[in-house]
């Protein structure tokens, strides 16, 4: 047994937006690592892409227990009653991977359709913020009050480098950026980590969400480009969650290889 699975085994990973993209993969990347003894709640707002991760995860690694939970983290109201609502033996989270996040549209001020603003605030940032204060009491009053856990936001090289079109994401995960600093000066007198990892350019669903499904723009984002995988971002996750517990990876950016900033790509061939 590897170091990371020791230091995960028998830990409660709760992942937002799992069922698909970054999310998806990491739930996978976290059984795979310590596929004998880990507890794994998984939500999203699609319930049957959520089942069917859970069966995927059960049937690799029989030792993972799976719950998965139809949970929209931007309505406040469910998520305040999210932890209560959960069986005995998962109210107790170690891990809280903040991954729930989209994006859309491209339109520029004075363009920007009120609707997306609104969604994307509601799900980048609220949906965030609403999930940590949710799971951090727990964390808080453990160890006689010094805490213990992990808090993993996942931003984007977005939230750093603000590029046209973008106004409102790239606002959006500066927000994230932002909290995450002040929370991790919050506890600084506490066990709880707070990890910030900030992805360049990852092929998942997410360029079709902006496009309004529209494939064919979605693809063309990725056109004579090695983007990311959801794997490669999983790794990452889930290497910060297995460190020592005196060890905190604060602040990871991860580009693919022809990316050198939010705005400069090499495009091959094209």
């Amino acid at each position: 047994m590897s170091t990371p699975s020791q230091r995960l085994t028998g830990k409660t990973i709760l992942i937002t937006g799992a069922s698909s993209g970054i999310g998806r993969s990491t739930a996978l990347e976290f059984a795979r690592t310590s596929p004998s003894n880990l507890k794994l709640i998984l939500t999203a707002r699609r319930i049957d892409r959520l089942q069917e991760l859970a069966a995927e995860i059960t049937k690799e690694a029989p030792g993972v227990k799976v719950h998965p939970v139809q949970l929209d983290v931007s309505n406040a109201d469910e998520v305040r009653g999210f932890v209560a609502a959960l069986p005995e033996q998962f109210r107790e989270v170690d891990v809280l991977v903040n991954n729930a996040g989209l994006v859309k549209g491209v339109a520029r001020a004075p363009e920007i359709a009120e609707e997306d603003m609104n969604i994307m605030f509601a799900t980048n940032v609220t949906g965030l913020i609403n999930m940590t204060q949710a799971i951090l009491p727990s964390m808080l009053a453990r160890n006689n009050g010094q805490g213990a856990g992990d808090i993993i936001n996942i931003g984007s090289i977005a939230g750093r480098e603000p590029y046209v079109g973008g106004g409102i994401y790239c606002a959006t995960k500066a927000a994230v950026r932002s909290f995450s600093e002040s929370l991790r000066k919050e506890l600084i007198a506490t066990r709880v980590r707070v990890v910030t990892i900030d992805p360049g350019q990852v092929e998942t669903e997410f360029s079709v969400v902006r496009f309004g499904g529209d494939k064919a723009k979605a693809d063309a984002v990725y056109a004579g480009c090695e983007p990311l995988t959801p794997e490669d971002a999983a790794e990452v996750i889930v290497f910060a969650a297995g460190r020592r517990e005196n060890v905190v990876v604060a602040d990871t950016l991860l580009f693919p290889n022809h990316q050198a900033s939010a705005t400069i790509m090499h495009r091959r061939g094209v």
